[in-house]
């Protein structure tokens, strides 16, 4: 009766137990205590909801934990984390956010997230993130392991990519689950296999053909062959990015994250000119309805030619060119590829990007097509 009568404003139970009344009819208590040397306050719940006797029997709890070493604060912050689980879905939601800035684009392309999507989300999405083990993983993997092994691989590593940020979260989580999960599955039955390419004494007949196709798709074929460059790339190229007698590449646009920049031959030049004369857009290779050509237009084209060989083969055709008929370092020929080759402190030091050096590979490989 004395708390229901005590007017708005603060009142010491004592012990470091007050109630603090914004109004006659409502409050709350609150318990000063003094953790680590300083002095905290802890929220024991709303009054009347909580009466004067339940107060002092959390406060009572709180300074006995205080006692045994305790900090009663951040007790009941972890206890309240462990009731707001997280599930396998929300997890990796967080982990992908968490992770964007590493990955091309920021992942919007979805290549991170598509595994997940398709094989673990449906699946144990709904899950807590505790509860995730290597029987769980085992059975969830287990039916794709072999038969489609990139696809479980990829969706394996990104859990254990997703139980480490829960883990950092401060979730009771095992850190080894995805080694377990590797040991009961075995090692796959995987045989790598290449895409097929075509032998390089075979592309410039084929080079040849395509002057005759009056299609986009062949135009950007003619362009991918002439600068050895990726499909993604050559698809996406715009008019921004030629810059004279040079293609300019921003790290986002290309596999390992950096500038690439290519030199273009005369004929691939002409190539952008024709390109140039027949876009609407900005794209290089606009299909009919302005938007960038498809990913999958070039290898249709080549499909309904009977070939077996497809688009990024032009990269081994190239590479296997450069091995067979030309002295260039093994630097200039990777570096002709986009690869990254310079790393650690040797890149701190070499700087250059061998462009003068590439210019000559690709203007004879130029003249080899058109010869």
């Amino acid at each position: 009766m004395k708390v229901k009568n005590l007017g708005p404003g603060k009142h010491a139970d004592g012990q470091g137990l007050w109630l603090i009344k914004r109004e006659k009819c409502a409050g709350r208590w609150m318990l000063r205590l003094v953790v680590n040397g300083k002095r905290r306050e802890m929220g024991l719940g709303r009054w009347p909801d909580v009466s004067i006797g339940e107060a002092r029997e959390r406060a009572g709890q709180a300074r006995r934990e205080l006692r045994d070493g305790i900090d009663p604060i951040e007790a009941r912050a972890k206890l309240r984390r462990r009731i707001d689980r997280l599930t396998v879905e929300q997890a990796i939601e967080q982990c992908f956010e968490a992770r964007k800035a590493e990955l091309k684009g920021e992942g919007q392309a979805g290549r991170w997230m598509s595994p997940l999507k398709v094989h673990v989300i449906p699946k144990i999405g709904s899950k807590a993130i505790e509860d995730v083990d290597q029987h769980i993983l085992k059975d969830l993997l287990e039916p794709i392991w072999h038969e489609k092994p990139q696809a479980a691989s990829k969706a394996l590593n990104r859990v254990n990519l997703t139980l480490k940020h829960a883990a950092a979260l401060g979730l009771e989580i095992d850190l080894q689950a995805s080694m377990k999960t590797r040991a009961l599955l075995g090692k796959q039955r995987h045989k790598v296999e290449h895409i097929p390419a075509m032998p390089y004494k075979d592309v410039p007949a084929f080079y040849q053909s395509l002057k005759c196709e009056p299609g986009v798709a062949a135009l950007a074929l003619r362009f991918l062959i002439l600068t050895a460059a990726r499909t993604s790339e050559v698809r996406l190229a715009t008019f921004a990015e030629i810059g004279g007698d040079v293609w300019s590449l921003a790290a986002e646009r290309t596999k390992n994250g950096r500038d690439h920049a290519i030199p273009l031959s005369d004929e691939a030049l002409a190539l952008v000119d024709c390109a140039k004369q027949r876009a609407a857009t900005e794209s290089l290779f606009a299909s009919y309805r302005g938007k960038p050509l498809s990913d999958a237009a070039m290898s249709k084209f080549m499909r309904d030619r009977d070939l077996t060989a497809r688009p990024h083969g032009f990269r081994a055709s190239f590479r296997t060119w450069l091995e067979e008929q030309t002295d260039a370092s093994f630097e200039v020929k990777e570096a002709a590829l986009g690869h990254q080759i310079d790393t650690g402190v040797v890149s701190a030091y070499q700087r250059s990007d061998r462009l003068e050096k590439r210019r000559a590979l690709m203007d004879q490989w130029a003249e080899l097509l058109l010869a």
